[in-house]
């Protein structure tokens, strides 16, 4: 078979005298799909399956006359049929050294009954190009897990600069190695499930957000003017870096003297002091994402 040179002008092949011959003789004897995937994953042996399934429309195509050929870095190779079918032909492909990207087409030769006997005939396809990767997401460790939770997500080719984001939301990140990034649950509305991806665009997979649920306890307080008292907030997983902002509320803002209520990094609970203002009766409303709110009666006498 003589070799069909490929050159390229922008993202289409040019095709000399022969190309315009090869058009004059295409038909619509052959169905030509490609099955190849346009972005492969980066693999230890740089070889990549393309794959093409060839089908006859015509009763006067032989079939065991049908061979595909793929021409890529201007060199035409033949095609092999494949185990997924005997329609469905692939070539393995090793990609040359630092190279990302590749460009080609098919050309399939066959041949027709006809009167004055079998004929030759020729047909090629358009122009594909297909991608290899060297970074992915593989899975998340887990498939839920509580606001504030740690999660893990393993994959390849992590860099420091990557941000997990859950639902729209950045999260607090961390860099494990290129192998793994950890990061923790924003507060994104639970009992819902919330697409995880990469800050640059990278899906990962989908997590499940349960409520993270606090407790908090005593669950009324009862002082004396100017008289403190402790209130222990508990939480399932440990706080994320940066600490776990828990949101507490008051309508009696004259009688209770107290912090904003933060669970340190690390840590599953924080203790708080509560003092004593003017007296009077009221509450404190404890809430967090997906969690019905926690109310605790505060009596300053």
């Amino acid at each position: 078979m003589q070799k069909l040179a490929l050159f390229f002008s922008g993202r289409r092949p040019v095709l000399g005298v022969m190309g315009a011959a090869l058009l004059l003789l295409s038909g619509c004897d052959l169905t030509v799909k490609n099955l190849t995937p346009p972005t492969f994953s980066e693999n230890p042996s740089q070889t990549y399956s393309i794959t093409l399934q060839v089908n006859k429309r015509s009763g006067v195509v032989s079939a065991d006359s049908i061979q595909p050929n793929i021409v890529i870095d201007g060199q035409i190779f033949p095609m092999v049929r494949s185990a997924l079918g005997d329609d469905v032909y692939e070539f393995d492909y090793r990609l040359p050294s630092g190279r990302q990207n590749g460009a080609y087409y098919f050309l399939v030769n066959y041949e027709v009954s006809a009167g004055t006997g079998p004929k030759i005939r020729d047909t090629f396809t358009e122009l594909y190009e297909f991608t290899v990767v060297n970074r992915y997401a593989l899975t998340l460790e887990v498939d839920r897990a509580p606001v504030g939770a740690k999660v893990a997500v393993l994959g390849r080719g992590f860099t420091p600069s990557d941000t997990v984001m859950v639902g729209g939301m950045p999260a607090q990140t961390k860099f494990e190695s290129s192998t793994s990034l950890s990061f923790h649950v924003p507060p994104v509305a639970a009992g819902q499930n919330h697409q995880v991806t990469l800050s640059s665009g990278l899906d990962v997979g989908t997590i499940r957000v349960d409520p993270a649920t606090v407790r908090v306890v005593p669950s009324s307080l009862n002082l004396a003017q100017g008289e403190s008292g402790m209130l222990i907030f508990s939480i399932p997983a440990p706080a994320p870096a940066g600490g776990m902002v828990i949101n507490v509320t008051t309508d009696a803002p004259a009688s209770v003297v107290m912090p904003e209520v933060i669970v340190p990094a690390g840590d599953r609970s924080v203790n708080v002091s509560v003092q004593g203002g003017q007296p009077g009766n009221g509450s404190l409303y404890i809430s967090v994402s997906g969690q019905n709110e926690i109310i605790i009666p505060i009596t300053v006498r």
